[in-house]
């Protein structure tokens, strides 16, 4: 009997389990076909629980990671260019455009005092989760921690090494965060970003946040002509929320 006609025969209604060396694969019920959806959906589903369990996100205690540096890397070949008019007694207008660059942006963590680190000191409530290497090397991490006087948790780092992107990582990371916020009842997620960060922007609002503000002169004095403006954005638990 071939693979495929295999587990056609035995998946039926019930959850079966597949074992894999240490991990237990668990595939929930469905209809299964001949055809060649029916397999490829099998197989994507086979893919996405290997992933989840090769991957396994783990709490990072402080005492172990306070101080270690996260490689944040910036490249873009677009931006989101912030026109803003002076504001006088009538206001003003501010438009936000995506747009593309001549070339492509890059930031490094070596152009700012204060490159992106787990546990700073003033995160004094922060928690971190992320995926570990077999040889102890940091392959993804969330850090989130609370913004107690306006009951809102905020998401302080997000990061997922380059060669494991496009495999669902950030988002289960996400969920971690989202997971936090329902427990502790905050009213909802905060984040910054920059504008020229347009895949983090991307991923971000195909997460459901929306935007809530801008800063132009956060790094510098010139962020605006830098292309690198912060980005404030939230995702909204309870819409009726109020602090406590």
């Amino acid at each position: 009997m071939t693979f495929w006609r295999l587990f056609r025969h035995q998946l039926s209604d019930q959850v079966y389990r597949l074992k894999n060396k240490s991990d237990d694969l668990i595939f929930q019920p469905a209809i299964w076909g001949s055809d060649m959806e029916d397999k490829i959906e099998f197989r994507e589903k086979v893919r996405w629980q290997m992933d989840h369990n090769r991957f396994k996100i783990i709490e990072l205690p402080k005492e172990k990671w306070k101080g270690v540096t996260i490689p944040m890397v910036t490249k873009s070949d677009g931006f989101y260019d912030l026109i803003m008019d002076p504001l006088d007694q009538s206001g003003c207008r501010i438009s936000l455009i995506r747009k593309k660059t001549e070339e492509e942006i890059v930031h490094t963590p070596e152009e700012y005092d204060f490159p992106d680190s787990l546990y700073q000191e003033h995160w004094e409530k922060a928690e971190a989760y992320g995926v570990i290497s077999d040889g102890g090397d940091l392959l993804a991490c969330i850090e989130i921690c609370p913004e107690e006087w306006s009951n809102r948790l905020m998401v302080t780092e997000l990061w997922v090494s380059e060669e494991l992107r496009s495999q669902g990582l950030g988002k289960r990371l996400m969920d971690k965060a989202k997971e936090a916020a329902a427990n502790q009842k905050r009213r909802a997620i905060i984040l910054e970003t920059q504008s020229c960060n347009t895949d983090a922007i991307g991923f971000y609002l195909h997460e459901g946040f929306e935007l809530i503000g801008f800063d132009t002169c956060c790094y510098t004095n010139n962020d605006i002509e830098r292309r690198e403006v912060r980005i404030n954005l939230g995702y909204f638990l309870n819409r009726e929320g109020r602090r406590r």
